[in-house]
């Protein structure tokens, strides 16, 4: 089946500017920095088409990266999205074995990904009740040594409508990009830098904030006392929202339920393992291709259903397991290629990956949830209807936040522990 893209990253940008209230669209007058995308205008994209085989590649790409952080993480949640946003516009900039070992982890050329993320971030759907924020800018540092190559803007202009500012590096620039995170998460992640080190030439930034309202609001009579056991067996006094579901999910190993968003446009997905089944082995069993199999066998039945309230933040270096993945030479000083989108020095210092920050917050009540994702890509230079089931939430489980179009997660975690 293929899906077909919206024209037009003129009408792309203006849907992002209205709908989502992008910074690079409002608040550029709030930053200090010379804006680079003076004089680049984004062309006019022309119709293209979504597969299947890209929608699969993006789930593989999404639980694998979500294993790869998770091990040993109390209460862990990934935004992909956030993560493959950033991570894209840098691959813009990469080439040869660096930009073979990226695609490969994305599970896609990078083209390709180019059109599949500029199509799903300007077909998100958002209302009244219900919407989604996302923001890119990519910032520079003000050194006459950094030549940065146009084309590069130009193809970041085109997909991803990045704000792009050329600035000091100082202590305002790190003011400015916490501002700009914390602006477009809706205060959710208030920082993403805590430091810009001396050798940082640019950073590649991703926001992204999820506010959205249950379909049905849970009654104050189905907010109860109850009991959630982490894994040590260790009992916590929890407050549980208790309601009737009708999507019912059963992947083998674990079973849950759907519980949809106004308009049912976005849906929150929970399986908890089996009995015996560890949160840990339970996420070192999810597989793209399964977890798609398991949404699209949802069942129509009844599910007496217990969600516990919670609150969480993650926070990641994904170095490791980006390297793990398969991208090792971005992160390697010596073997990094990213020429197509600058060059230090004269060429004499190469430019590279030294960190991919990721945090992410959540929040789960009786009216609905809120969630925001930051992710920063910093660069450096150095030489070289059946039967009434019941799914009761009292213990270790895994959730995602759905595009329901997509069957994709926005978010991906696990709650292990709640409260303290």
């Amino acid at each position: 089946m293929k899906r077909q893209v919206m024209a037009g990253a003129l009408g792309f940008l203006f849907l992002l500017c209205t709908m989502f209230s992008l910074t690079g669209c409002s608040t550029a007058n709030k930053v200090h920095a010379e804006d680079l995308m003076d004089g680049i205008k984004p062309n006019q994209m022309i119709d293209a088409y979504l597969t299947d085989e890209q929608t699969d590649a993006i789930a593989d790409f999404s639980v694998k990266l979500f294993q790869n952080t998770a091990t040993g993480a109390e209460n862990p949640l990934i935004s992909p999205v956030s993560v493959l946003c950033a991570l894209a516009m840098t691959a813009n900039g990469a080439q040869g074995e660096t930009l073979a070992q990226m695609e490969k982890v994305f599970g896609l050329p990078v083209s390709d990904l180019n059109e599949y993320l500029h199509f799903y971030m300007g077909n998100l759907p958002s209302g009244d009740k219900y919407k989604v924020h996302l923001a890119n800018s990519i910032w520079f540092r003000d050194d006459d040594r950094l030549k940065v190559e146009k084309d590069f803007l130009q193809t970041n202009a085109d997909y991803y409508g990045a704000s792009v500012y050329k600035t000091a590096f100082d202590d305002a620039t790190l003011k400015d990009i916490n501002h700009w995170v914390s602006k477009n998460t809706d205060g959710m992640i208030p920082d993403i830098l805590d430091k810009i080190p001396e050798s940082a030439v640019m950073y590649l930034v991703n926001a992204l904030a999820f506010d959205a309202e249950w379909e049905d609001i849970y009654k104050k009579s189905g907010v109860r006392d109850g009991t959630f056991t982490t894994e040590s067996g260790k009992k916590k006094n929890v407050k549980m929202m208790y309601g009737g579901e009708h999507m019912y999910l059963d992947s083998g190993n674990a079973t849950g339920f759907l519980k949809y968003y106004a308009d049912r446009k976005y849906a929150f997905a929970a399986l908890l393992p089996d009995e015996g089944i560890s949160i840990q082995d339970a996420i070192a069993g999810l597989t793209g291709k399964g977890l798609e199999n398991t949404l699209r066998k949802a069942q129509e039945v009844a599910v007496n259903a217990a969600i516990p309230k919670f609150e969480s933040r993650s926070a990641f270096e994904m170095h490791d397991a980006l390297s793990n993945m398969g991208m090792s030479d971005a992160f390697d000083a010596e073997r990094a290629d990213f020429t197509r989108l600058g060059r230090y020095n004269g060429g004499k210092e190469n430019i590279f990956i030294s960190r991919v920050i990721h945090k992410t917050y959540i929040s789960v009540n009786e009216k609905g949830t809120r969630a925001g994702a930051a992710t920063a890509v910093e660069m450096t230079t150095e030489s070289a209807m059946q039967d009434e089931k019941t799914v009761c939430l009292d213990r270790p489980f895994v959730y995602l936040l759905l595009d329901c179009e997509t069957n994709l997660p926005l978010f991906i975690g696990a709650v292990t522990d709640i409260g303290k």
